[in-house]
């Protein structure tokens, strides 16, 4: 039960993050702005966790998780319910700023708790409960955030949203007994990030971390702005989106048998060709039905990877630096979700989007090439 907990807390702030993003998309769109300034928008929910994630870590191994989970939570509504408040387009820049670095609190905060939980035979499925609880929240945030704004509109959508971080608070607040937290080891003197680049298993955790990131930002910026520009309401939008995080809902619950079935490299391989498989073909459809489809094709793929990169993280990195490895990893996603929305809008304004989806698509199937030694 105490792992339904964890997942619990992870997955309200999750949701909300994922309707926070997609509403913001849309609300710029809805006041005038172009695919670009949303891609300005879109970044900056990551600009601050790029800058900040692995002194977080490093923060969270030192002092624990529920300091810096209370704070977190407690900024997540806040951003939130900002655009309810001041519905206007330079309110969006500071929520998707206050936003972004909140949720990096909470995903470096929550996946150190999941990793010091429980004993290291059962870490992968630990992790694989996490992973549920993502499908799930990335599932609803979508769904629950295109009726809200069908509904009652974008500003109010928003403040349907900081309800779910505000429920989280309280839980997190109502808990009396300690958070689990990794062994409390001190870096040895003289030890930086780059140490960690040094260990093989870590360096091809965090390449491979990378390439599946981006996968995951290029759907969730583009996927708006392609159903916006083909005429989709905002519920179908958040339908097609929602049914890639139920897919990755469907591939986690098959986890523990993959997981006795195939090697860790082995699956991540399959992650990556499938993954640019989709992109090469997102281009091609322009229904509702086929998008979900594909969308959902999609969420097999790269939703079988994550419990598998957060377990091998965690095992590779020195003791009492997990927390700092996690950072790292944080800061490098972070990186993707800055680039890839400004790069693609970029490019979409340019030269439309059919050049950003077969660009990423490269990039996943080299990715592809690069683990297939690997699990060989």
């Amino acid at each position: 039960m105490e792992i339904l907990y964890f997942v619990a807390l992870n997955a309200l702030a999750h949701l909300a993050f994922v309707g926070a993003r997609m509403t913001t998309s849309l609300f710029a769109l809805q006041m005038g702005a172009s695919e670009f300034t949303v891609g300005v928008c879109t970044s900056l929910f990551a600009a601050l966790p790029m800058l900040l994630a692995v002194a977080t870590g490093r923060l969270i191994d030192r002092t624990g998780p529920r300091t810096p989970l209370v704070a977190a939570l407690a900024a997540l509504a806040c951003g939130c319910a900002l655009p309810f408040f001041f519905p206007r387009l330079d309110i969006l820049y500071l929520s998707s700023t206050l936003i972004g670095t909140a949720f990096m609190l909470v995903h470096i905060g929550m996946n150190s708790v999941i990793g010091a939980h429980g004993s290291r035979e059962t870490r992968v499925i630990n992790f694989s409960w996490l992973a549920l609880g993502f499908s799930i929240s990335g599932s609803l945030g979508p769904i629950i955030a295109g009726i809200a704004i069908d509904g009652l509109g974008h500003a109010r959508a928003f403040f349907v949203l900081a309800l779910f971080p505000a429920a989280g608070l309280i839980l997190l607040l109502a808990r009396r007994r300690p958070l689990p937290r990794p062994e409390r080891l001190s870096a040895p003197p003289g030890s930086g990030v780059f140490d960690l680049f040094r260990i093989p298993g870590l360096r091809n955790t965090f390449i491979v971390s990378g390439l599946l990131a981006m996968g995951w930002d290029l759907y969730s910026f583009l996927i708006p702005l392609y159903g916006a520009r083909l005429g989709f309401p905002a519920a179908a939008i958040g339908t097609i989106m929602a049914t890639f995080a139920l897919a990755t809902f469907v591939v986690r619950l098959g986890m523990p048998v993959l997981i006795r079935r195939l090697r860790s490299w082995q699956v991540i391989f399959t992650a990556l060709a499938i993954a640019g498989s989709c992109y090469v073909l997102f281009p091609f459809v322009a229904s509702v039905p086929l998008l979900i489809a594909l969308s959902f094709a999609l969420g097999l793929g790269l939703g079988c990877a994550q419990p598998i990169i957060m377990s091998l993280l965690y095992e590779a990195s020195p003791p009492g630096r997990q927390g700092e490895a996690v950072g790292v990893r944080t800061t490098m996603l972070n990186a993707s979700h800055t680039v890839i929305p400004l790069a693609s809008g970029a490019v979409s304004a340019a030269v439309g989007m059919t050049p950003a989806f077969w660009l990423l698509a490269l990039c996943l199937l080299s990715g592809a090439w690069f683990v297939r030694r690997r699990a060989r």
